[in-house]
């Protein structure tokens, strides 16, 4: 019996350990973006933008859906980040009536200035883990992100009104 407590007592200090170090992971993540988005002078909007546009061209509808804007206030975006370089609209081959957007050269190289150096260092750190271990972090990612993604629709489409004493920004 000393053992099972001893392994629940084990489990719950590793799961506080987790947790904290999630957060503190969450916060550099968030810090190393904002002071990236600093340097370039780039609100958060544009800078969640340009993340999504890493993935290839994107059509504005699928830019507002992923980052929780209107289509107004990201044909807005999207003129922003193109008048300074970032993106560029290009017609969509497939189907020439719809235009997408696409990150310019120029982005992709201040990209690979700011960020290739922490990819790179974290490819290495993956090198060093069993295939086991890989499995392991890509089911927590994986199942984490899905937990993210679901409370980020559940806050979207709360419409209760916001605890006394505090006022929603308009």
């Amino acid at each position: 019996m000393i053992e099972i407590n001893k392994s629940r007592e084990e489990r719950t200090r590793l799961k506080g350990e987790l947790v904290s170090a999630l957060m503190r992971w969450q916060e550099a993540t968030q810090l190393f973006d904002e002071t990236v988005g600093e340097r370039l002078g780039l609100t958060a909007a544009e800078r969640h933008c340009m993340s999504f546009l890493v993935e290839g061209p994107q059509p504005a509808g699928a830019i507002a859906e992923t980052i929780g804007l209107t289509p107004a206030a990201v044909t807005s975006l999207v003129d922003r980040l193109e008048a300074r370089g970032f993106v560029a609209r290009q017609r969509n081959e497939a189907d020439r009536r719809q235009v997408l957007v696409a990150p310019t050269e120029a982005a992709t190289k201040i990209g690979e200035r700011y960020y290739g150096q922490i990819a790179q260092e974290g490819e290495a750190m993956l090198d060093t883990m069993s295939t086991a271990e890989l499995a392991i972090v890509k089911k927590f990612i994986t199942v984490a992100l899905e937990l993210q993604q679901r409370q980020i629709e559940r806050i979207r489409n709360d419409k209760a009104k916001p605890p006394a004493g505090l006022k929603p920004r308009r």
